[in-house]
């Protein structure tokens, strides 16, 4: 049977359904499976498959003690409620490939994973008829796309918390318009970093986390990760199928290196990956990390690209393990110096499948003005910073380039009035969302006032 180990090597190791229900590690590490399954020899095999088939397939890998009849029930129903049969639809424009994530209830990648693990936590809570409580911090879609995964289902409440007024408008109101007795957002006076850490020290307040029967939906859960993986493989076949070629790249705009960590192990596990090209805006811990081996902390900066404007990156963490040769001590000694210095610097060079760009304000104008006048193709923020980053790196290798397209553009319609001049960006739900009342409490970015707050909700 498959078990999940934490990143700094404390407690026991779980399996598969008591890692989705414990989220973070009890010792402020991150799960990670004991090995990658290796499945190069499928390829063939997995290619013909639709999207919640493929799903299927590669879940299973990690999830051995859920029944197949019960997992695929779970994928089928989480994917049934996208607007394309396709799932993530992959097109090409011009000279790279688009694959589409935003074809979700809230037009936005996180719901290929949401909606997965909004069903999985109601079939594992089921089996065992106890009761969750989840807190999450959101820089802009988690949030919305955690809220629908879980609103209206018996035995889970949902505690959100976004910085205040730096999440888009529409992002805000995607969260705040969901009025559910089971759904709770927090406006946080801080940053996304705050929020972040918040859900860190509730989570590492044991008694408080055991009392509270607390459950996480952000990246730091590794299904998230996990129902990622799957749209690398996905994508990956498609373009193999037009070009013929032997391989693939990914561009992927990160903040929190849980998308691209996700094509990580995807490359791992034998996908057909020759590159994942990392893109940051002026919030570039990252980028920076991959260019010079040093990860160190700077200010936070607002962007068009706001879901990006985050400088501490949880997902590195499990990146981080398997650039220590899998040593949880080394791990853990170094998240105590980044706690300690703001800064970390290995001395490991970032493995070889890895290059890194930075695509600022003026970068993602361009990018989406040049893709609207040349293809009559509309680029969210987010995915124009990957696209910039990409069409800078097109000719160091002839496989072809696929950029991961996080949102839909309708979700940030000023930086598209911005970049081309109208108003081009709309979409029927996101249009009704502005006559919708709203509910929202703001508060501090304080450990014990959202401690406070969430347990005056519990029956």
């Amino acid at each position: 049977m498959m078990r999940y180990i934490s990143t700094r090597g404390g407690g026991e190791p779980l399996t598969f359904k008591q890692t989705v229900l414990a989220g973070l590690a009890r010792d402020g590490g991150l799960y990670l499976p004991e090995n990658i399954p290796q499945v190069a020899d499928r390829l063939e095999a997995w290619r013909g498959l639709d999207y919640p088939g493929l799903a299927f397939e590669v879940i299973r890998q990690f999830a051995d003690d859920i029944a197949p009849d019960d997992l695929r029930r779970v994928v089928e129903k989480s994917y049934a409620v996208f607007d394309t049969p396709e799932v993530t639809p992959v097109r090409q424009v011009g000279p790279v490939h688009i694959l589409e994530l935003f074809h979700g209830p809230t037009l936005a990648f996180k719901d290929v994973a949401l909606q997965f693990l909004g069903n999985l936590f109601e079939l594992v809570l089921g089996e065992t008829g106890s009761e969750m409580n989840i807190v999450a911090a959101t820089s802009g879609d988690t949030g919305s796309a955690a809220i629908y995964g879980v609103r209206g289902r018996e035995g889970i409440q949902i505690f959100v918390m976004h910085p205040h007024g730096r999440v888009s408008p529409v992002q805000e109101r995607q969260m705040t318009t969901v009025l559910d007795s089971n759904v709770f957002n927090l406006a946080v006076d801080g940053t996304f970093d705050d929020c972040q850490n918040i859900v860190k020290e509730l989570f590492g307040d044991l008694p408080f986390r055991d009392a509270c029967k607390l459950g996480a939906v952000n990246s730091i859960n590794w299904a998230r990760v996990l129902a990622q993986v799957v749209y690398y493989f996905y994508a990956a076949f498609r373009v193999q199928e037009q070009t013929g070629a032997e391989k693939v790249r990914f561009t992927v705009p990160t903040g929190n290196f849980g998308d691209i960590f996700a094509g990580y192990v995807a490359l791992k596990m034998g996908a057909p990956i020759e590159r994942l090209v990392l893109a940051t805006n002026e919030n570039d811990i990252l980028s920076r990390y991959f260019n010079t081996g040093v990860y160190s902390l700077g200010k936070v900066v607002p962007t068009l690209s706001p879901s990006m404007d985050i400088q501490v990156a949880s997902n590195f963490e499990r990146y981080l393990y398997f650039l220590a040769g899998r040593d949880s001590a080394k791990v853990a000694a170094w998240m105590a110096a980044f706690k300690r210095d703001g800064s970390l610097t290995p001395g490991i060079p970032p493995d070889a499948c890895f290059a890194a760009g930075r695509g600022d304000s003026a970068a993602t104008i361009s990018a989406i003005r040049e893709f609207w006048t040349r293809y009559h193709y509309l680029l969210d923020p987010h995915t124009a910073v990957g696209v910039s980053v990409a069409l800078d790196r097109l000719n160091e290798s002839s496989a072809p380039m696929v950029c991961l397209s996080t949102a839909h553009p309708a979700k940030f319609s000023a930086a598209i009035r911005e970049a081309t001049g109208e108003d081009l960006a709309r979409h029927p739900r996101i249009d009704a969302l502005m006559s919708l009342p709203t509910r929202m409490e703001v508060i501090a970015a304080d450990r014990a006032k959202v401690a406070e707050f969430v347990k005056s909700k519990l029956a």
